[in-house]
């Protein structure tokens, strides 16, 4: 699938999403995920099992827009393919699962650690 994602970077004055040509979006016939900075980019890869009502052919070039802004934007990607993003979430309508790397401790960990690290201070 070929990309058609451009770079677009308007200086000056903040942009609305109705400035943008079609071109900076993942998913460019809905105008969705737009991919104009490092930032949006993963935002677009977090968020790309949520876009709803797209064939599988519009997921493989949001793949390769995010794929080609990713590079341009020096994001690293681990993901080789669409299908890498969505898993079976897709087919179920569940909500993809964190991986355990990205899952954060329940809140008595992290109020445990804080208490923590307040003592060695004290």
């Amino acid at each position: 699938m070929t990309a058609t994602w451009k770079p677009h970077e308007k200086h000056g004055k903040l942009t609305t999403q109705s400035d943008l040509p079609d071109s900076v979006f993942a998913f460019p016939k809905q105008r969705k995920e737009p991919l104009t900075d490092a930032s949006h980019v993963r935002n677009a890869i977090a968020r790309f099992d949520q876009v709803k009502d797209v064939s599988d052919g519009e997921r493989a070039l949001a793949f390769a827009n995010i794929k080609k802004a990713a590079k341009h934007y020096g994001v690293r990607l681990t993901e080789k393919s669409w299908h890498d993003l969505v898993g079976d979430a897709r087919a179920s309508g569940a909500p993809k699962k964190r991986s355990a790397a990205r899952r954060r401790p329940p809140a008595r960990k992290v109020a445990a650690r804080k208490k923590a690290s307040r003592k060695k201070r004290s």
